[in-house]
């Protein structure tokens, strides 16, 4: 069985068959609405063309009695008059019964006329009709014949309250129909012109909604064949221009990480091969006699440094692996002042290599926080690294702490180069070196990221502040039960 596979087809199909039911039930609806009006007006006007016949068939009857003066045979014509004037203007047959059997008819000397029409008569129908109508019952329905429709109306005609015989009129309702149908084929021809209409109008709205959505499919597949600069337009509804924005975003997003991913590359590639190139170098200078004997612990230390950085970059790609694969936090209550003070004593020889000046602004009484301490000790080893790093020689570095209701504040502050404003947005990107701009070769873009993805883990916040001169990285950290103790 056919099944449409795209969205366009899914809602056409839909589309037609829901317009075309509620197209057809209100055709349906006003063919019927219609249909019995002009039959409720039908069967009144005979109703009442009946009670006119009852009437004459009174007075006639009064007059060959001698009660009534008027003129019996003026009577018996004007009567004939009016039952051929019936059959004239509503095509009906009529008779008229007196409750000792006597019938006076016009469609008889009809039929005689016309032999088709005996078959559209029922005598054992009518018979059964005028017995009801002689006790005193009104017939007036609408019944489907053998023959076809047929419009029955039978009254008694009364005098002195009792009933002295009965007017039954009966007609084809194909004449009716031939009074409607004109009608209804103009409302049927309207109906189809709003069915094409609205499938039109449909077509038009779904194909404005499922074209950006084509387009969307289109970009996905030249995002995927790694063409990062598509943009697609977001045009129709609210929902498809947020998709549109969302897309469009998303595909820029994808286009910065693939080309800090171009970056880190070529940045690891060169601090990979860097440090390696010097090492094969001075070892090889040494095995074939090249650096001299009283040279060679020189050389050999500068080996020592370069595997040492080598070993670094390692260990930082392999931290940040942990901290994506979302390593568990070993939480504890400690001193974070004490923290602090155990990695500046691990720096102290690099900040005398500088003559950097530092300061502490710590409450004299212990900070204690609830953190992963060793996570936390990589943080400030990031942070305190950078503000050595990128602080010229004789500058000041100061660290700071401040206690909050629920956490507490620790900054990093330097008054070195600083961070470009167009490198800020982007300083915890992975593999992101906002140095590079001005300071070649000084890292590999990975320490903030790493430290970004352990306060992340923790649930707290590291941002940058802004300040006129160097740079200030701050993060805070849940305070343990007690705060300060």
């Amino acid at each position: 069985m056919f099944a449409p596979r795209t969205i366009f087809s899914r809602l056409m199909l839909t589309g037609f068959v829901v317009i075309f039911l509620c197209v057809g039930l209100l055709f349906g609806i006003s063919y019927l609405s219609i249909r019995d009006n002009e039959i409720n007006a039908r069967l009144a006007a005979l109703t009442t063309q009946a009670q006119d016949i009852a009437d004459l068939a009174v007075q006639r009857a009064l007059s060959e009695r001698r009660l009534y003066f008027g003129d019996a045979e003026a009577l018996r014509t004007l009567l004939e008059k009016k039952l051929r004037s019936l059959y004239e203007v509503y095509d009906a047959y009529s008779l008229i019964v007196d409750t000792k059997g006597n019938v006076t008819s016009y469609f008889l000397s009809i039929i005689q006329e016309h032999q088709e029409l005996a078959s559209n008569f029922d005598s054992t129908l009518i018979t059964e009709n005028l017995l009801r109508v002689l006790n005193g019952e009104t017939i007036s329905n609408y019944y489907r014949s053998s023959q076809g429709p047929m419009l029955t109306v039978a009254i008694p005609i009364q005098f002195s309250s009792r009933t002295i015989g009965a007017v039954y009129i009966q007609t084809a309702a194909q004449s009716i129909q031939a009074s409607f149908l004109p009608l209804a084929w103009r409302i049927g021809v309207g109906a189809a012109i709003i069915y094409a209409v609205t499938v039109l109008g449909f077509w038009f709205i779904s194909k404005r909604l499922t074209s950006p959505l084509q387009n969307m499919a289109l970009a996905a597949k030249s995002l995927a064949r790694g063409e990062f600069q598509v943009e697609i337009k977001g045009e129709g509804t609210t929902e498809i221009e947020d998709m549109a924005l969302a897309f469009n975003s998303m595909a820029q997003s994808l286009s910065v990480v693939e080309q800090t991913r171009k970056d880190f590359i070529a940045n690891i590639s060169h601090e990979l091969s860097s440090p390696i190139t010097s090492i094969h170098g001075f070892v090889e200078g040494i095995l074939d006699g090249t650096i001299p004997e009283d040279e060679q612990k020189k050389y050999l230390t500068i080996v020592k440094n370069e595997s040492i950085r080598l070993n670094t970059l390692v260990r930082q790609l392999l931290d940040l692996s942990k901290m994506e694969s979302g390593q568990t936090l070993h939480k504890t209550t400690f001193d974070i002042h004490e923290c602090i003070r155990r990695v500046i004593i691990t720096k102290i020889n690099a900040l005398e290599q500088k003559s950097l000046g530092l300061s502490l602004d710590f409450d004299e009484k212990p900070l204690y926080v609830f953190a992963d301490q060793d996570s936390i000790e990589q943080v400030l080893i990031n942070l305190i690294d950078n503000a050595i790093k990128y602080t010229p020689d004789n500058g000041e570095i100061h660290i700071q702490t401040k206690t909050l209701d629920t956490h507490a504040e620790i900054t990093v502050r330097d008054n070195g180069i600083g961070i470009l404003s167009e490198d800020a947005p982007h300083i915890f990107d992975r593999f992101y070196m906002a140095e590079k701009a001005h300071t070649s070769g000084a890292g590999t873009g990975l320490g903030l990221a790493i430290s970004k993805k352990i306060i992340d883990n923790h649930q707290q916040n590291i941002y940058l502040l802004e300040q006129s001169q160097g740079t200030a990285m701050r993060f805070t950290l849940a305070l343990a039960k007690g705060g300060i103790q």
